[in-house]
């Protein structure tokens, strides 16, 4: 095997279909293929329509990666799959087809957390991650602040929402607002052009007997829904850009300040963001005057690594080959509520080190028979 593996990632744990292949912590493809504008006209992600979505997308997303990669897939040196967290059914199409590539090819398998992913596409941007990292993750389904000392095996939890994640927050508050789905981007958009400023609404969970580093945006949410409803109410035009702006404040406000409060409390001076929130501009630029304020260095990937992506998964999936972990069992599953506790699923046999090796000397004979064509 190469010192540095080259690993297909496979991620299919919301509305992306996205395959990624990387050579150790080299991007080599990203090829995605997302069900979003099928699922706009319902105002938020519908399981059954994204199952159905992967099925149809998976092998032509495969065969693109492939071929932007410039590598055939008897190349691979394993195949990693978001095993969880995420939706059930659609988790379990990107399982299926990496258990049926892995097996036709004879490689290693490989199921890896979805939130652990997030945190290690980083080194596909800015190199290896320090040891250790604090992690916030914000997206549609999660705003987690984690500490990794090894991300192939040492991920702990320092907080978590207690209610909305940030990104199911700006979906409602895009809704109310009548502009659309998914409601990040167009939220990031309009308050671009509106006062922060403006309209002073509530910083949950900040206050002095609040759990430090949990999160909880429900209260905010509701506060904005009632204030633009009181507008209505009277008669009154909605400042929607000034809206926008002053709610997207009040989120990354609490998100950055927890962040960097989490970072200097264990005495860790890098902080990585991911996530599908990652890529808002605001949090972004706070981000970085809070950390270099307080002598933090920010590691945060481009926009399009922060969403959902195969080239993630494979970045796990590559350090995890080159680290020596187990490789999960066939009969991996997919479990739509995988703590973050464990970055990935290893076989139930394997012992450690490269016992992989053993449990896969059946599917070398088998692929043989050029399964895989």
């Amino acid at each position: 095997m190469a010192d540095e593996p080259l690993v297909l990632g496979i991620e299919t744990s919301c509305d992306e279909t996205g395959v990624g292949i990387v050579r150790g912590t080299t991007l080599l493809a990203d090829a995605i293929a997302s069900s979003v504008d099928e699922h706009a006209r319902f105002g938020g992600v519908v399981p059954e329509v994204a199952s159905r979505a992967h099925l149809e997308a998976m092998v032509p997303t495969i065969e693109r990666a492939l071929k932007e990669a410039g590598v055939s897939a008897r190349d691979l040196d394993g195949i990693s799959v978001t095993a969880g967290p995420g939706l059930a059914g659609a988790l379990l199409v990107g399982v299926s087809a990496a258990k049926a590539y892995a097996y036709a090819l004879g490689k290693p398998l490989y199921g890896v957390n979805h939130l652990a992913s997030h945190i290690c596409v980083d080194q596909l941007e800015h190199g290896p991650l320090p040891e250790p990292t604090m992690a916030l993750l914000v997206s549609g389904g999660h705003s987690s602040l984690l500490l990794s000392s090894d991300i192939t095996s040492d991920v702990r939890p320092m907080g978590a929402t207690i209610d909305d994640a940030a990104g199911e927050a700006f979906d409602k508050i895009a809704r109310v607002l009548n502009l659309g789905f998914p409601g990040g981007p167009v939220i990031d958009r309009y308050a671009k052009e509106g006062d922060p400023n403006a309209i002073s609404f509530p910083r949950g969970l900040t206050g002095p007997r609040d759990a430090a580093y949990d999160f909880s945006f429900s209260g905010l949410k509701t506060a904005v829904a009632r204030w633009i409803e009181a507008k209505r109410a009277a008669g009154e035009d909605v400042p929607v850009r000034d809206v926008a702006a002053s709610f997207q404040e009040a989120v990354v406000d609490v998100l950055t300040r927890k962040a960097v409060r989490a970072c200097r409390d264990e005495g860790v001076d890098h902080l990585m963001i991911g996530g599908g929130v990652a890529a808002n501009s605001r949090l972004r630029v706070l981000a970085q005057e809070r950390c270099e304020a307080a002598g933090i260095t920010l590691r945060v990937p481009r926009p399009k690594l922060c969403t959902d992506n195969g080239a993630m998964v494979a970045a796990l999936g590559a350090e995890m080959v080159a680290r020596g972990r187990d490789a999960s069992d066939w009969d991996l599953s997919a479990d739509s509520s995988l703590p973050v506790t464990d970055p990935h699923v290893p076989g139930r046999s394997h012992a450690g080190g490269h016992a992989h090796s053993h449990s896969h000397d059946h599917v070398h004979e088998v692929s043989k028979d050029n399964l895989y064509s």
